[in-house]
């Protein structure tokens, strides 16, 4: 009995903040910790219920109930005439691990994983901008979705369809997958039927299933050099071979990646706007990398991010439409309407489907239904159509109250890369000078600008930067631009005088 009673000495036991209340689950938490330091022995007999109660001060149901619990978790069990006991959490001696080793050990000493550090990294370089200029991706003000949305986003939701209770098709809504079928068909002429979208968590997931889908262990494919990081992060996740093509003026070059890796089995692009530098494939090179897709059993992935603001004429036809067989066709809503809506698609060669179906259903079964709803009414209604109207408007006049600012207020060293479309200016430095750097240097004065350098396989020949416009009014970005200034003047020093471009990164006028 003396030992049975030695339990209620136990200053952890006796210590609940009372004030807070779940005086239970802080009574169980205290049982776990005491067991785990070796305070309570495996086989030790508890005092009663009804002793506990009374010593305590906790009611009886109380700590019956959390005696439940820790029966249930493990803790503890009964015994024929020796009623609870601690029960022994390391049966087998050899895996036996101490209170102090549990409790104590620092998170830093911990072994990890071999990814832990890869996704750690990848976790910065994807990590959200804050919404200051040069921020790419942050629709405000006259460009982000006005009160049509949110009017008929309360009218949608309030219908029983638009709140469903249960899972619906991997591949997506159907009303949606059709508003985007037709949409893509005139704006894009991208040949598909509603049966071939599969609606997408945006386009890092869209990129992620084809990844999955397309791939297998020990494959090489093509990804343009310099290329969006995140192409680079989903295909960490695969044993495969990532061949790095470079690009010019007209793309990527298809014949340095049939020199390179002429067996890959999958090339990842962005044909209608190069990211981060900004040139459209040409149709030479276009017919080049289908025939390669052809002539080698080869797929290609194209991602079409921001292809409806073109500002010098008509968007750029898709990749797709002049192969559907071979081309896997990425989309998102990010860009047209705003990045936390989180709906995109892919748009599939017939023999994929259930493939991606089933990549889709093993993420997360589907994208939130009452969004996929609200978009399709939106799609169907047109307007969708009429927003991205009025969005490329605001962003021509935007990209133009940039281009004005730079060419008015920083030297002539300091020079655009020609581009006419999508939501971010590419301002390339002059010889030797960090990028990274002056990114860091520019935080400090409230300005968000991404270098070019880290997305380039190897050190370019010229660095530069990445200046969205999108978010900001021409005023911002005439006073951001100025700002800007002075961190070059500061960083450049005594450089002084125009600096001409690399040729393979010069967009040919």
């Amino acid at each position: 009995m003396a030992r049975r009673q030695d339990l209620i000495t136990i200053a952890s036991l006796r210590s609940f903040d009372r004030t807070s209340g779940r005086i239970g689950q802080q009574f169980a938490q205290a049982l776990r910790d005491a067991i785990a330091k070796g305070e309570l022995k495996p086989g030790e007999r508890l005092p009663s219920t009804r002793a506990l109660s009374a010593t305590l001060g906790i009611a009886r149901g109380t700590i019956v109930e959390a005696f439940d619990q820790l029966y249930a978790e493990g803790y503890l069990q009964t015994r024929a005439r020796s009623g609870t006991v601690v029960a022994n959490v390391h049966e087998d001696a050899s895996d036996r691990v101490s209170p102090e080793m549990m409790l104590d050990a620092p998170a830093a000493e911990l072994p990890l994983p071999t990814n832990v550090a890869r996704l750690a990294a990848v976790a910065t370089a994807l990590r959200p901008q804050r919404a200051q200029p040069f921020a790419i991706a942050h629709p405000a003000g006259d460009v982000a979705p006005d009160d049509k949305w949110r009017r008929l986003g309360n009218r949608v939701r309030a219908t029983r369809p638009a709140a469903p209770s249960g899972y619906i098709d991997p591949k997506g809504l159907p009303e949606l997958r059709a508003a985007i079928a037709e949409y893509v068909r005139k704006a894009r002429a991208v040949k598909c039927t509603a049966d071939q979208v599969i609606i997408t968590a945006g386009t890092q997931q869209g990129l992620f299933l084809a990844a999955t889908v397309l791939l297998t262990r020990g494959d090489a494919v093509w990804a343009e050099d310099p290329a969006y990081p995140g192409i680079e992060a989903v295909l960490g996740n695969f044993n495969i071979a990532i061949c790095r093509i470079p690009v010019d003026g007209q793309g990527i070059d298809v014949k340095e990646g049939i020199l390179r890796c002429p067996g890959a089995r999958v090339a990842f692009v962005t044909p209608s706007h190069q990211y981060p530098l900004g040139m459209p494939l040409s149709m030479p090179r276009r017919t080049s990398l289908l025939s390669w897709a052809r002539n080698n059993n080869a797929w290609v992935v194209e991602d079409d991010y921001d292809s409806e603001l073109r500002y010098a004429g008509y968007p750029f036809p898709s990749l797709q439409g002049l192969d559907p067989s071979r081309v896997v066709y990425l989309g998102t809503m990010s860009k047209m309407l705003f990045s936390s809506l989180r709906l995109g698609y892919a748009i599939v060669p017939e023999p994929l489907i259930d493939a991606f179906a089933g990549a889709r259903a093993m993420i997360d079964r589907h994208s939130p239904t009452p969004d996929q709803h609200v978009l399709a009414s939106y799609m169907r209604e047109g307007l969708f159509e009429a927003h991205v109207r009025r969005i490329r408007g605001a962003y021509s006049e935007r990209r133009d109250a940039l281009i004005k600012a730079i060419e008015q207020e920083l030297p002539s060293w300091a020079t655009l890369q020609p581009s006419d479309q999508g939501m971010h200016l590419v301002l390339w430095l002059p010889l030797g000078i960090d990028d990274v750097k002056i990114a860091d240097e520019a935080g400090k004065v409230g300005l968000v600008v991404r270098p070019l350098s880290p997305m380039f396989a190897n050190p370019p020949a010229r660095f530069g930067l990445m200046l969205g416009f999108g978010g900001f009014t021409p005023g911002e970005l005439q006073t951001a631009v100025q700002r800007l200034k002075d961190v070059l003047d500061a960083s450049v020093g005594a450089i002084r005088g125009p600096l001409s471009k690399p040729e393979h990164l010069v967009a040919e006028a």
